[in-house]
């Protein structure tokens, strides 16, 4: 007797919600004492595109007095003052937007683990080895 094999299960992409100043009272909400809130508040205004905009203005506001005569210089400049400051929000925003995507990833693959499993009606650990046996008939009678 021969099982028929369930078609695969197409999975979902979809990108998650990056972390943004809108969810900010949230998360302000979840954390636990003063100290912890202002944690959450600086890092989320800090991990922001806005504040790497900002950033930015204040490093190019300090361009002029860098070039002058006894000024920084210009390799000074970018290394200690533009990489500093505008780099700094952009990798926090950056690893914010990796972080929920790779969440947004993990539970799509739990949903769609779910979603074969339902189909093949394995619910419990004997079911799964059913399956497993199922899965050794079929390459059994596969030709070497």
């Amino acid at each position: 007797m021969e099982t028929e094999i369930a078609r695969p299960v197409k999975t979902r992409h979809h990108i998650g919600q990056a972390i943004s100043i809108r969810g900010l009272a949230a998360d302000m909400k979840r954390a636990n004492g003063f100290n912890a809130k202002i944690a959450v508040f600086l890092t989320n205004i800090v991990g922001s595109m806005w504040c790497a905009y900002v950033f930015a203005i204040i490093a190019f506001l300090g361009l002029r007095p860098a070039l002058r005569p006894g000024g920084e210089g210009l390799i000074a400049w970018i290394a200690q003052t533009f990489l500093q400051l505008v780099l700094l929000s952009v990798i926090m925003v950056g690893q914010n937007v990796q972080s929920v995507a790779s969440d947004v990833r993990s539970q799509h693959t739990y949903d769609d683990t779910v979603e074969i499993l339902d189909r093949l009606n394995v619910h419990t650990a004997g079911g799964i080895k059913d399956l497993a046996d199922r899965i050794d008939e079929l390459e059994a009678k596969l030709p070497s």
